[in-house]
């Protein structure tokens, strides 16, 4: 019980920092689209280089962001098959955004922080890169093949840099090199600006805190893949690790368990709004799924850890 109150309190500024979000678009009209490209094309990259940089890595270190991106793309690509079916109002495509990936770094740092300490988070941030690398790859390509054609959608894709931005440090981390000193402290507040500017976005995208569920079954199957698929699949990795692979400790299986129950993605609706692809719809699931993470994460913890 302790616990889950010492958590619950952490988690509390990011709520605040949504509602300061919402205030700010709803009565000093500011725009969350011109924030969305900086967040996608300067913050973000700046935040993977750097937490590639800081981490100790080895062959099975490097791997984990891979098995983590695969993870999110297939659960990602079949959820879309689904959607396909049941909604027809053109939001389906933002549906891989919403299940593969989720929100691991606005929401899921301060939560690994608290649980891991400061050795358990630099592992943490290494699987986190495999949802930052599917948000920016696979998660953004689907989501415009929503709105764009084939071409159009794989230059858009190639023009993310958060990609390069994860091989470069991988490149530099194993020839020796490090961040140097007097650079070090911008890392650290493009670091806060991530946070900060991510969890606003969400605040800004909503008009109205009515009506945020929009289309139900959207918001269903969002649900439905967040927190019942996700989870499943990394419990039944952590088993068949545990008992038959052996190939990694139980931190790492902590460590992706945690990325599997965190709310959607503040990116999705980044994206959501950059291709202007339902972003309201976006906003508002976002925004349901993080108040109910709120309950859902130490439950959950409480359970697996």
């Amino acid at each position: 019980m302790a616990a889950a109150l010492a958590l619950f309190i952490k988690l509390l500024p990011l709520y605040v920092t949504v509602a300061l979000g919402w205030v700010a678009g709803r009565y000093l009209d500011a725009s969350g689209k011109h924030i969305a490209g900086i967040m996608l094309y300067i913050v973000t990259p700046s935040v993977v280089f750097s937490g590639v940089m800081a981490a100790p890595l080895s062959a099975e270190v490097i791997f984990l962001p891979f098995l983590v991106f695969g993870l999110s793309s297939v659960l990602g690509i079949l959820q879309l098959k689904l959607a396909r079916r049941v909604i027809t109002d053109g939001s389906a495509s933002i549906i891989p955004l919403c299940v593969g990936s989720g929100n691991t770094g606005y929401f899921g740092v301060p939560v690994a922080l608290l649980l891991f300490g400061e050795e358990g988070l630099g592992l943490y941030i290494v699987c986190m890169l495999g949802t930052t690398l599917f948000e920016n790859s696979v998660g953004f390509y689907l989501a415009a093949r929503g709105r764009y054609d084939l071409k159009e959608s794989l230059w858009r894709v190639v023009k993310l840099p958060s990609v390069y931005a994860f091989l470069a440090a991988v490149t530099l981390n194993l020839s020796g090199f490090s961040i140097p000193d007097v650079f070090v402290p911008l890392f650290d507040n493009l670091r806060g600006a991530y946070s900060i500017l991510g969890m606003m976005i969400i605040g800004m995208s909503i008009t109205s805190f009515r009506g945020l569920a929009g289309n139900m079954r959207f918001t269903a199957l969002a649900f439905f893949g967040k927190f019942v698929i996700w989870p499943l699949v990394a419990t039944a990795f952590w088993w068949l690790d545990s008992q038959v692979l052996g190939i990694y400790d139980p931190a790492v299986h902590q460590a992706i368990f945690l990325i599997s129950i965190t709310p959607i993605a503040a990116n999705t609706v980044v994206i959501a709004t950059l291709l202007d692809t339902s972003p309201r719809q976006a906003a508002g699931t976002v925004m349901l799924t993080t108040l109910f993470a709120l309950a859902f994460i130490p439950v959950m913890i409480s359970l697996a850890f």
